[in-house]
């Protein structure tokens, strides 16, 4: 017998506001879907700005009725990127009620204590357990292996003001209306994960899987399900494959986040990932971070009316 799909309440609309990526353009222009930052507040060009860096985070909020829910994905790659925009976007973060990780990997939880130092309330930190895991190693093409600094560290959340909340499993946030999809079942042929990743495991290196890698699905009212990733190491085909499966719901209205088609052993894959793409059929794709250029330019081609170009500190509402 089948389990039953995970608890998920429907919502009448979603915002993402993205607070970093890898890219910034203050000259882009708004659409139905997406909202820029203003070029300038004031009748002066501003002497300050967004910042882009190799990283990811975005601010989620979600409206059912007169209910509103607001949660953090991610937060960057450096202690720097993400708080000074916070500032300049004017976030407050007192409105923040849970806080997820896609994963343990340093562009994705640089400035977590910066943030948590901005967050008085005592809210919710879901992660994967594996994202605690250290050492992790990323091989180079000539034999050197990168260290992967160690950003979460157990013993000092457990100092801090929130609930820590390791799950494998999918776990519901802002009353069931987003769920962080847990470790994600690898099923297609071609998604193998991120080559060279390894990691040390009782004194014995071997390969690292990233099972730590995660989502959130949102389910919008007579649309569909939205899914956000951070990075996709489990493969953006495979993630929306398991939303629908632990949701029940088959419709995809939006794919948004890190879709990792960047670089040659990724690049290989674009063309199969677009055609389980057009098989979906999402309303709208919005890639990220590491996505890649290629990947984004492709995806721009093959999905003209579906496509939104995304940049530091805009505003997608669907």
């Amino acid at each position: 017998m089948n389990k039953p799909p995970v608890p998920l309440k429907e919502v009448d609309r979603v915002e993402i506001l993205t607070v970093i990526d890898n890219y910034v353009d203050v000259l882009l222009t708004n659409t139905e879907v997406i909202t820029r930052p203003p070029l300038a507040i004031t009748g002066t060009t501003p002497v300050d700005t967004l910042l882009a860096e190799h990283g990811l985070s975005l601010l989620v909020t979600v409206y059912e009725g007169e209910e509103k829910h607001t949660m953090l994905f991610d937060t960057g790659y450096t202690k720097i990127g993400v708080p000074h925009n916070l500032e300049l976007l004017g976030v407050d973060l007192t409105q923040v009620e849970a806080m997820a990780f896609s994963h343990g990997h340093l562009d994705h939880t640089g400035s977590l204590y910066p943030v948590l130092d901005r967050i008085p309330n005592k809210i919710p930190l879901v992660l994967h357990p594996v994202a605690f895991h250290a050492p992790r190693f990323f091989g180079l093409a000539d034999g050197r292996r990168l260290l992967f600094p160690q950003t979460l560290v157990k013993e000092d959340l457990e100092k801090r003001n929130i609930d820590l909340v390791e799950s494998k499993t999918p776990t519901p946030l802002a009353g069931e209306r987003i769920v962080v999809t847990g470790e994600v079942e690898r099923i297609t042929s071609f998604e193998k994960g991120l080559p060279n990743a390894v990691l040390e495991r009782d004194g014995k290196v071997e390969e690292d899987l990233i099972l730590d890698d995660q989502s959130l699905v949102i389910h919008l009212k007579g649309k569909g399900l939205v899914v956000i990733a951070g990075c996709s190491h489990a493969g953006i085909i495979n993630t929306i494959l398991y939303a629908q499966k632990i949701t029940g719901i088959e419709k995809v209205h939006a794919v948004i986040g890190g879709f990792h088609l960047s670089g040659p052993y990724f690049e290989k894959i674009i063309e199969q990932t677009l055609g389980e793409l057009k098989k979906i059929r999402p309303q709208f794709l919005s890639p990220m971070h590491c996505t890649g250029w290629k990947a984004i330019q492709q995806m721009s081609q093959e999905f003209p009316d579906k496509f939104i170009l995304n940049s530091v500190g805009s505003m997608i509402t669907l």
